[in-house]
């Protein structure tokens, strides 16, 4: 998965309210989204004028850092800016996540049902969230976890072509460690196929320890790492 591909696949599967060009940088307006829609992004090489000019123009004083991107890391932690939130990206082919589930472990939908945003909303997910969702245009669905017979996690899953993105996996805090992350994990990549997508990527903060070994068990594959500047 090339980092091109990966950024196609993020902002199409998580998409900004709004997006614009200004000189060799792409700024977004993430409607209060969150950091990924949210952060402006360099597409070349830039002069201090067009740095300057982008960030005046930032709705958010936020840059994301993607491979490459050593000149512009450089220019912002001149600036003064600090690093945020490293990110590491997983992906697997969807057959290799696919499995068998017990009735009801993982229950795919659209719109989300208003257990799954109180779920969401427990995790800090809010309406803002939600309204990325919304705006993904390609087939979605929300997918609600169960331990014990009880509703205990969410997580919303994307496709754009043959590609498929999980994003905004929340588990009760009181029901970690039981296995669910794995199963809404399996249920996305159960949904993808069923959407033809050949696979499925994720990203997550570096210092999410548990998700990323979790997702390493799972045979998924490190295909990219970013970070955030802000200012």
């Amino acid at each position: 998965m090339t980092p091109a591909l990966l950024a196609d696949v993020m902002e199409a599967t998580w998409p900004p309210l709004r997006r614009w060009s200004l000189g060799p940088f792409t700024l977004r307006d993430g409607g209060g989204g969150g950091k990924r829609v949210s952060a402006a992004s360099s597409e070349g090489s830039f002069t201090p004028a067009e740095l300057d000019a982008a960030v005046a123009a930032m709705p958010e004083p936020l840059m994301l850092i993607r491979a490459g991107d050593d000149a512009l890391d450089a220019s912002l932690a001149d600036r003064g800016w600090r690093v945020v939130d490293p990110v590491i990206a997983y992906a697997a082919p969807v057959s290799a996540l696919t499995a068998d589930l017990p009735g009801l472990t993982a229950f795919p939908h659209w719109p989300p049902l208003e257990i799954a945003r109180a779920l969401w909303a427990e995790g800090g997910i809010g309406p803002g969230r939600i309204a990325v969702m919304d705006r993904a245009a390609g087939p979605k669905a929300a997918l609600l976890g169960r331990v014990g017979d009880r509703p205990a996690g969410v997580a919303f899953v994307a496709c754009h072509g043959t590609e498929a993105m999980v994003h905004a996996l929340e588990v009760q805090d009181a029901r970690r460690r039981q296995g669910l992350g794995r199963n809404l994990l399996h249920a996305a990549a159960n949904w993808a196929e069923q959407q033809g997508a050949s696979r499925l990527s994720l990203v997550v903060t570096r210092q999410n320890t548990a998700a990323c070994a979790l997702y390493a068990r799972l045979g998924m594959e490190v295909v990219g790492q970013y970070h955030y500047r802000m200012k």
